[in-house]
């Protein structure tokens, strides 16, 4: 089994780790800062150093428990070797910024509209994509909620990282969509993203920690996708 670095620390930016198996390309690691993508965020990229050879990662994936990663060549290893990690720090960072800019947004609709409305996301290097279920929804009360979310953000809620057993979390809203509660109903120890004063979620993904890091929000473009459907594409400043 793999031990996740990201789960606990986002802002780890190289480690060292051990290979468990190679195929080819392919590497198994006991150890890992890589992102492997999931929940709309996609994953991250960087390198691996082993020797005097240095690796280009490609691609990371999971294989049950364990994380694999998938370099531009056949990598002159051995099983238990030690190798070197390192992360593409500006494009994990944009990430993280984005990520907590859609949970702050999802915080301020369900603490001022009694729901989390959002259906779908997707976030980029450089914006994200928000899908919002809301009947009135326009673009002008969009703007609104942005504006509001952009005052969380200002006044620097402190973002946590907890894990809670089933039992800690059976009373608290921390799923809002169905193949979220069926996906917590099978965790012994759920990851919980907190925004403080705000929102907490079940969530794998990377985030910063304190809400000023995120910057500024701007609504890039409002799209109808049906009656009650919209999409959001926002974008961050500072």
């Amino acid at each position: 089994m793999t031990e996740k670095l990201y789960l606990k620390d986002s802002y780890l930016r190289e480690t060292n780790a051990k290979i468990t198996n190679i195929n080819g390309s392919e590497i198994t690691v006991d150890t890992d800062i890589f992102y492997p993508s999931g929940g709309g965020q996609p994953a991250d990229s960087g390198k691996v150093l082993h020797k005097e050879n240095e690796y280009t990662v490609n691609e990371i994936k999971k294989d049950g428990e364990d994380i694999v990663l998938l370099l531009d060549k056949a990598i002159d290893a051995n099983k238990g070797d030690e190798i070197k990690e390192i992360i593409d720090w500006s494009k994990r960072y944009a990430h993280m910024k984005l990520h907590t800019a859609i949970h702050i947004i999802d915080g301020v609709l369900e603490r001022d509209y009694n729901s989390s409305l959002i259906t779908g996301n997707q976030i980029y290097d450089d914006r994200a994509r928000i899908d919002i279920s809301m009947d009135g929804l326009t673009k002008e009360l969009a703007s609104g909620i942005i504006e509001k979310a952009n005052s969380v953000i200002s006044e620097g809620h402190e973002v946590n990282v907890k894990f809670l057993t089933k039992e800690e979390a059976a009373n608290k809203n921390l799923v809002r969509t169905q193949p979220g509660r069926e996906l917590m109903s099978k965790l012994d120890i759920i990851r919980v993203i907190e925004i403080a004063g705000l929102d907490e979620q079940m969530d794998g993904g990377t985030h910063v920690k304190n809400t000023k890091e995120v910057g500024h929000i701007t609504l890039e473009s409002f799209e109808n996708k049906g009656k009650q459907n919209k999409r959001l594409y926002i974008k961050l400043n500072g």
